[in-house]
C-alpha cells in the first residue's frame, strides 16, 4: 500500500479531535455546527459530520466555547503542517492560539510595535481616542510569527552584512529584534452577519494600521452554508482567502443533497481562489 502523504494524515488528526469535542450531533440530530432553525443548514452540516464519521453525541457547546476549542485545533494543525515546511520557508517560528483577548497582542510585532505609542497617546488625549475609536486594536485568534534573525544567520554562507549596511532591516535582529508578524489567523466556527462583518473590520485594521510587510490574512470556519460563507469570501482587498474544515466533505455533501445552487455558489468561491480547504492553508502561508 502506498504511503499516505503526510498533510492528508495530519488533515485526519485535525478532524478526530473536533470530533472528540467541537463537531458533535445532539440527541435531536443537530450537528454542533449548524443553526437549528435552518433546514438547509441542518441537513448540510449532517451530511459533512457524517462524512467525517461523527459518532460524538452531545448538546450543542456554547457559542464561546466551541470558538475556542475550534481556535485551539485550528493552532495545533497549523502548527504541526508549517513545521514540516522549513525547506520552503526556513526561519524561527512561532504558531500559537491567542489566550485571552489584549486589545494590543499584534504591538508584540514589528509591523505593528507603533501602536503601543498610539495607544498612549489615546489614553492621556480624550478628544484622541474619541477620534481614534478602537480601529487600531486587532486581536487575532491565531498567529504565525517569525523571529528576527542575527546575523550569524544572515552571514552564515556568505557575507552578506555588517554595521555599514542594512542597518534598518526588520529582518534583522540587530536592528531592533522584534518578531514579525507573518499571519492572522480569524477562526469563526460559524458565519453570521456579525461575524462576518467582524472578520473583514479586524482585516482592514490589520491591513491600515501596518508599518511594513503585511501579514497573510485569513478566516478558518467550520461553516457549512454557502450562501453563509460567500458573505466572507467573495470580494478582495481584505481577506487573503476563507478556508473551510472540511470543503472536500462540503462539495460531496451538496452534490449528495442535490442543492445545485448551492454548489454553484460554492464553486464560483473555489474557482475564483477565495475558498480552499484547510489543508491548502500551511503551503499558502509558505509563500
Amino acid at each position: 500500500m502506498p504511503v499516505p502523504a503526510e498533510f492528508s494524515e495530519a488533515r485526519k488528526r485535525f478532524h478526530a479531535e473536533l470530533l472528540k469535542s467541537t463537531l458533535t450531533t445532539n440527541a435531536a440530530g443537530i450537528v454542533s455546527n449548524a443553526d437549528g432553525s435552518n433546514t438547509t443548514s441542518k441537513a448540510i452540516a449532517s451530511g459533512i459530520a457524517k462524512l467525517l464519521k461523527s459518532e460524538t453525541v452531545g448538546e450543542r457547546i456554547a457559542g464561546q466555547t466551541s470558538g475556542n476549542q475550534f481556535e485551539g485545533i485550528c493552532a495545533n494543525f497549523v502548527k504541526e503542517t508549517f513545521a514540516k515546511l522549513q525547506h520552503l520557508r526556513p526561519g524561527t517560528w512561532d504558531v500559537h492560539q491567542v489566550s485571552g483577548r489584549n486589545r494590543l497582542e499584534i504591538a508584540k510585532y514589528e509591523q505593528y510595535a507603533h501602536l503601543v505609542a498610539l495607544d498612549r497617546a489615546a489614553k492621556s488625549n480624550p478628544e484622541l481616542a474619541a477620534a481614534l475609536g478602537s480601529d487600531y486594536t486587532i486581536t487575532p485568534d491565531i498567529v504565525v510569527a517569525r523571529a528576527a534573525e542575527p546575523d550569524s544567520i544572515i552571514n552564515a554562507q556568505d557575507f552578506l552584512v555588517d554595521d555599514s549596511v542594512t542597518t534598518l532591516a526588520s529582518l534583522r535582529e540587530k536592528n531592533g529584534g522584534q518578531p514579525l508578524l507573518h499571519a492572522s489567523i480569524s477562526c469563526k466556527w460559524t458565519i453570521r452577519s456579525d461575524r462576518a462583518q467582524n472578520a473583514r473590520s479586524e482585516a482592514l485594521n490589520l491591513v491600515r494600521n501596518r508599518k511594513g510587510r503585511l501579514p497573510h490574512v485569513v478566516v478558518v470556519t467550520a461553516e457549512p452554508t454557502p450562501s453563509r460563507l460567500a458573505s466572507i469570501a467573495l470580494g478582495t482587498g481584505d481577506i487573503d482567502c476563507v478556508y473551510h474544515f472540511a470543503l472536500y466533505e462540503l462539495q460531496e455533501t451538496l452534490k449528495t443533497l442535490n442543492m445545485v445552487d448551492a454548489a454553484d455558489m460554492l464553486q464560483i468561491m473555489v474557482d475564483g481562489k477565495r475558498l480552499k480547504d484547510i489543508s491548502d492553508l500551511p503551503l499558502d502561508l509558505a509563500i
